[in-house]
């Protein structure tokens, strides 16, 4: 698959360039070639920002299902949900457990939060892979959970700093911090967590 050419296009040229073509398309193409154009606009505005969020961008992508469109599927005689196969209608089904025995890294709201920079890439610079693009910042830092055993707990987030080439797609991570190991629980917090389980009975 090939990669797409990027250009950096300023508001005002697309406004132009869709007033130029209007005359020679219907009024129903040029209105939705029109919301593409606003659409890819408002995508890249809120793929920059930082703040932006992967559920923030798939609530804009993909709405929920509205009480008024579920109405007019039900007068054409469709549903929006999924007819269950024949042997799912008659095998009941058994309750999945919640969970899957991991915690992530928003579950340790008390954690100390460590923000690691990259220290041999900033934002602008050329990718040393392939040597043609820029980096530029993740919004999603790699995270790395460590858990020491403290009165009880205590926990630090590392949050590293990754930096994509815009060119090529490679990403550079910062590198771990002196002194934190592999393991996401230390021996500390192992000794920890088995004496309050079987010498305090507390849950896991």
């Amino acid at each position: 698959m090939t990669k797409p050419e990027v250009l950096e296009i300023p508001r005002e040229d697309l406004e132009s360039l869709l007033e130029r073509v209007r005359p020679s398309l219907p009024e129903e193409d040029f209105r939705k070639l029109k919301a593409v154009v606003e659409g890819l606009e408002l995508l890249t505005e809120l793929i920059a920002d930082k703040d932006t969020t992967i559920r923030d961008l798939r609530k804009l992508l993909f709405p929920l299902v509205t009480e008024k469109t579920r109405e007019v599927l039900e007068r054409a005689g469709l549903s929006d949900k999924p007819k269950p196969a024949a042997e799912d209608r008659k095998k009941p089904k058994k309750p999945k457990k919640p969970g899957h025995g991991r915690n992530g890294a928003d579950a340790y709201s008390g954690a100390t939060r460590v923000e690691v920079p990259h220290g041999q890439l900033t934002a602008g610079d050329h990718c040393p892979g392939c040597e043609k693009g820029r980096v530029y910042v993740q919004q999603d830092p790699r995270v790395l959970v460590r858990i020491a055993g403290q009165a009880p707990l205590t926990a630090t987030v590392y949050e590293l700093e990754r930096l994509r080439c815009n060119l090529c797609g490679e990403v550079f991570t910062a590198p771990t911090p002196e002194g934190v190991g592999e393991e996401k629980y230390e021996d500390t917090a192992a000794a920890m967590i088995a004496q309050l389980k079987y010498g305090s009975g507390m849950p896991f």
